[in-house]
């Protein structure tokens, strides 16, 4: 999309100059092993070396802590385009922000001080640790302990479904410091994964993002410093939501660029696949699809960068447009991978093309970082408010 009317509505040229410096990192550093890691379940080793040289990889941080600052369109855009490619590889810079969102809303300087310079310098990632087995979209409903034990917090419990776990040097975990008062009794802590008591475990088998590790991390009278509480006690719940309303676009973004990969493997395909004498481009049922399909990419694209712009301004429909951007991107990517791979025929569901994978990481935007009817019950809630 040009520039429309001199810059009324558009991204910058600094927005546009990331997109081609990621783009064309993805290609030559990232791409040709995105097949491989999904077969092989390997985390993609070659992606985070090139995005952290590159700068790519916690785009989010200030530069007070050794980061770039960059808004958070430029960060959806990165993840965007990796994701146009390989999907687990845009789960480095996402999860570096999922994770370091709430010590970047709520925590003591002291803190950010500790945790957010080594995200920078790529030299720690950081995770995010919200779920338990028992209590997903129900996350208050965590079992999770941390009790005060004179200048040290003691952590019990266990978190499921963490993304990056055991790649991740730090990792933001909610607990329950006061369980008389329900999500008013929910703190935040960052833990390092040297401290004694954390045990990361194994690592789930999974349908897609093959590449990103996803396992249960164990709190075994996990023992930290007591300055390493994220906020006031009892306010780790709130930095939680808060947390999303920043981090579900970042999910959109995700959702936009592997259905952008998708649709752009699918129109190579179909010109280049000759039926009944011609390409199958050529057919007009075909290139109503690959419509339908841009149509629906590009409305979601934009959807993404209004909530990713409305969390740099603020505004009472943050956590709407937030929500709506995740859902509305996430539904239009599972819509496009699962076409992509009709239009690649039989082929499509082999492995030899990477539309049957695309189909497959697709899926998980539906669900993580609130489900799909989750986000549906946040945007009903504020309508009806």
């Amino acid at each position: 999309m040009g520039n429309v009317a001199g810059g009324l509505y558009a991204l910058t040229e600094e927005h546009e100059a990331i997109r081609e410096a990621v783009r064309e990192i993805a290609e030559r550093e990232i791409a040709p092993y995105a097949a491989e890691c999904d077969a092989e379940s390997r985390y993609p080793i070659e992606a985070q070396k090139a995005l952290t040289a590159a700068g790519f990889h916690a785009t989010h941080i200030e530069e007070q802590y050794g980061g770039e600052g960059a808004d958070a369109i430029a960060t959806c855009i990165v993840i965007e385009e990796v994701a146009r490619v390989d999907v687990s590889a845009s789960l480095i810079p996402a999860v570096n922000k999922l994770g370091s969102v709430p010590v970047i809303l709520s925590a003591s300087e002291e803190l950010k001080q500790k945790v957010l310079p080594s995200i920078a310098a790529g030299d720690a990632m950081i995770s995010y640790g919200l779920s338990e087995r028992e209590a997903g979209s129900d996350a208050a409903a965590m079992k999770t302990r941390a009790r005060l034990d004179g200048d040290s917090w003691v952590l019990n419990g266990a978190k499921a479904w963490i993304t990056n776990a055991g790649i991740s040097e730090w990792y933001t975990v909610m607990a329950v410091t006061d369980p008389e008062k329900g999500a008013n009794g929910i703190s935040a802590f960052v833990v390092h994964r040297d401290d004694p008591g954390f045990e990361v475990g194994a690592k789930e088998r999974k349908m897609g993002i093959k590449g990103s590790p996803t396992c249960e991390l164990h709190f075994t009278d996990c023992t930290i410093p007591a300055d390493r509480i994220v906020g006031e006690p009892g306010t780790g719940f709130k930095t939680a939501l808060r947390t999303l309303d920043f981090t579900r676009p970042t999910i959109g973004a995700q959702a936009v660029g592997v259905a952008q990969g998708a649709l752009d493997a699918a129109i190579a395909y179909t010109k280049d696949r000759k039926q009944f004498g011609k390409s199958t481009s050529d057919f007009q049922g075909v290139q109503f699809m690959l419509a339908d399909m841009a149509m629906k990419i590009e409305a979601a694209r934009h959807l993404v960068y209004v909530a990713a712009a409305r969390g740099e301004t603020g505004g009472p429909d943050l956590t709407m447009v937030s929500a709506s951007s995740k859902a509305f991107a996430s539904d239009v990517a599972m819509q496009v991978t699962t076409d992509a791979v009709q239009l690649f025929g039989g082929a499509g569901y082999t492995q030899d093309f990477p539309v049957e994978r695309m189909m497959r990481d697709a899926k998980i935007t539906q669900i993580y970082e609130g489900t799909n009817q989750i986000q549906r019950m946040v945007i009903a809630r504020n309508l009806l408010r």
